[in-house]
């Protein structure tokens, strides 16, 4: 059976016992963006490392990724150590690496992360799913600029990016459905890529096509591995927003419920947008 594209652009190989924290891979031509690979592929990519360390403890709970620079084509390196393990916690330090044209390694992205064993206890829901419900009618996202975007099927219920770049300013909040193109079943690198899948909220704030990039991103997993489970390869809800946008910066809020209204994450990030 054909690895499934996501996986293929995940795929890490451990560099050796000289380098027992390091894993090899390389960026994906299919989840690329406007300078380098879709941001979400680069986090699920960090989280990727720190899922097939041999030390890992527990599941991912909370994962914060930092855009030193854009990932170019080509080969990288990924070291994820863990730095400190409790009792039922462990915390993570990631950094990606690639060389230049010149020969000099660089660090272009730099990540904490950590990862809890989960025990059963008393749980909430606060923040409950939107009252939507999914339709085939719904037409789908059409990003033809961006190769990453056809790797998902994205339905707008709500905001969908301006059909006129007019300037006319409008409410920061979208709606949609997403999930894998093609399907596939949902995991926590699967979840942490689709906590990026919302276009700069400044687009649809003022209607204008400003070069816009996530500088960070911290994403929270309230979910463990049997609840996205029973997602299978559905379609999650997903909403964004901004907050306050300021000489250059503007942060996204944003958070994915499973069709069945289980708040699966919840993700906060900071993007750098240029006049």
């Amino acid at each position: 059976m054909e690895q499934h594209p996501f996986d293929q652009a995940l795929r890490l190989e451990a560099a050796g016992s000289a380098q027992p924290d390091t894993w090899l891979g390389a960026s994906s031509a299919a989840y690329w963006n406007m300078v380098g690979p879709f941001g979400g592929t680069t986090a699920a990519t960090t989280l990727r490392a720190i899922l097939l360390h041999p030390a890992l403890l527990g599941e991912p709970i909370a994962l914060t990724v930092n855009y030193a620079s854009a990932l170019a084509a080509g080969a990288f390196s990924v070291t994820a150590r863990p730095v400190r393990t409790n009792r039922s916690t462990q915390h993570w330090m990631v950094a990606l690496s690639q060389t230049d044209a010149s020969g000099v390694e660089g660090v272009v992205m730099t990540a904490s992360a950590v990862t809890a064993a989960r025990r059963e206890t008393w749980s909430a829901n606060d923040t409950p799913m939107p009252a939507l419900r999914f339709s085939e009618a719904l037409p789908r996202f059409d990003f033809a600029t961006s190769e990453w975007t056809q790797r998902y099927d994205m339905r707008a219920v709500s905001g969908r990016i301006p059909e006129t770049w007019d300037g006319r300013e409008d409410d920061s909040l979208t709606r949609l459905w997403v999930r894998d193109e093609p399907p596939r079943p949902l995991d926590f690198c699967a979840l942490a890529a689709m906590s990026d899948v919302f276009y700069p909220r400044v687009w649809l704030r003022r209607a204008t096509r400003v070069p816009a990039g996530t500088v960070s991103i911290t994403t929270y997993f309230h979910a463990d591995s049997r609840q996205l489970a029973q997602c299978g390869e559905g379609y999650l809800l997903g909403q964004a927003r901004a907050q306050a946008f300021r000489n250059g910066f503007f942060d996204q809020s944003a958070q994915l419920w499973s069709a069945a209204g289980t708040l699966l994450a919840t993700s906060n990030q900071l993007v750098y947008y240029k006049e």
